[in-house]
């Protein structure tokens, strides 16, 4: 069938919704990062209306489904058919060879039945879609959605949970314990297990439960003290600034684990702060600060020049990682010790980058973002080094910490084998 240069034909339905709710997020979610072109909050979203029409365009195949308005390039609804010829639903690979299909590519037949669509190509091939699988997979779609469920949080917020830790025993033996654990660690990006034997082993462990260790230039598992045997000040008593680990890799690992081994001392309590929840509020107030925090790259730098330890470690990017299409933050590097020279960004850039940056300090240096916690022989902390940063305070006396870095796909993996969304 020829197609003119402006189709005009047109289609309509209506039918029930019902298998096309997307998760909804937890109540209590303050504030959950906002689309910077809408200045609206990202949230799950589903169709409310059960109203359904639809358009042959020259560029596209325009489809409104309950109030969302989809426009669907050709070549992508061939490129993604799911029959059997297409995609092999035992690996979720594509069989279809994409460089196949004619860029030019029309439907010769489009028919709407019920909750299916239904185009016949040129060649015959029939593919179908559900529409809420539509709903699911458009841009469209995925702007209005979260990747990751949050809670943004400060001190009082988290406090308030009363967010429960898992325990050893349980979480080694019991998935639907370690799948509490991992719902918690998601939406606030730490979590704790508790009655952990305090060795360095048991840490390693537990660890283990929920992913692949990182190995890095520190090791695979270390155990430390105040004794500057490394080139970082996390080897002293002194205290730190809330930061970010690894901030110059080009990567940053993605979770970070520490268990307080033994303490003869005082002092040294860890400070916690919700990175997402200060970029926020920079967001809320001037997001034209958060847009510039988002898109000019900076380099942090580690060099060590030890007797048995030589780096030179830089990693570059944004202070803020966002996706593109929704600006929900996913990353955040921050870290005020490593940051190098900063060397690239222009002159008439630099004083509005650093009024921005000050901004976001200022937010994540207020004492009511600062969740302060005591650790202790048996309780072991994961951090989403993504997300939280981490700092302490001095502290006297003998303290040793044992921890690792944790892969962050394989902890993302692990929560999806068990259902959860991340």
């Amino acid at each position: 069938m020829a197609l003119t240069r402006m189709f005009s034909r047109v289609g309509s339905c209506s039918q029930s919704l019902s298998r096309c709710h997307t998760r909804a997020l937890p109540p209590m979610i303050p504030g959950h990062i906002r689309n910077l072109d809408s200045n609206r909050r990202l949230q799950h979203t589903t169709p409310q209306s059960t109203s359904c029409n639809w358009q042959l365009r020259e560029d596209c195949f325009e489809l409104n489904y309950g109030g969302l308005v989809m426009n669907l390039d050709y070549v992508w609804l061939r490129d993604h058919c799911r029959s059997a010829s297409c995609y092999n639903t035992k690996t979720n690979q594509r069989n279809l060879d994409t460089a196949s299909v004619e860029l030019t590519i029309r439907p010769v037949k489009t028919r709407v039945d019920e909750e299916m669509l239904f185009l016949t190509w040129p060649d015959g091939h029939v593919t179908r879609y559900s529409l809420p699988w539509l709903v699911q997979n458009s841009y469209e779609g995925q702007r209005q959605r979260a990747i990751q469920p949050r809670i943004l949080w400060n001190s009082e917020i988290y406090t308030s949970a009363k967010v429960p830790h898992a325990s050893w025993d349980q979480f080694m033996n019991c998935n639907q314990e370690l799948k509490k654990f991992l719902s918690s660690f998601l939406l606030y990006g730490i979590a704790f297990v508790e009655d952990v034997p305090a060795t360095l082993e048991a840490t390693e462990m537990v660890t283990q439960r929920v992913s692949l260790i990182r190995e890095t230039m520190y090791g695979r598992m270390w155990s430390f003290t105040s004794d500057f045997s490394r080139g970082d000040t996390a080897y002293t008593n002194l205290a730190l600034d809330r930061h970010t680990d690894t901030a110059y890799f080009q990567e940053p690992c993605g979770i970070q684990v520490f268990h307080c081994l033994r303490h003869q001392g005082t002092g040294g309590r860890t400070l916690l702060v919700d990175g997402f929840y200060a970029a926020d509020k920079v967001l809320q107030q001037t997001p034209e600060h958060f847009e510039l925090l988002a898109r000019v790259p900076i380099k942090h730098e580690y060099i060590e020049n030890m007797s048995d330890h030589s780096n030179h470690m830089i990693g570059i990017g944004p202070v803020l990682n966002v996706y593109p299409w929704n600006n929900e933050v996913y990353m955040i590097r921050y870290n005020n010790y490593d940051r190098a020279v900063i060397n690239t960004v222009p002159n008439d850039v630099v004083q509005r980058w650093y009024v921005a940056h000050r901004e976001l300090t200022t937010e994540l240096r207020r004492p009511e973002n600062e969740l302060w916690e005591k650790l202790k022989p048996g309780k072991v902390l994961f951090i989403d080094n993504w997300r939280v940063l981490h700092g302490r305070e001095s502290f006297t006396g003998l303290r040793q910490l044992c921890g690792c870095y944790l892969t962050r796909d394989d902890v993302l993996n692990t929560a999806r084998s068990l259902g959860l969304q991340a």
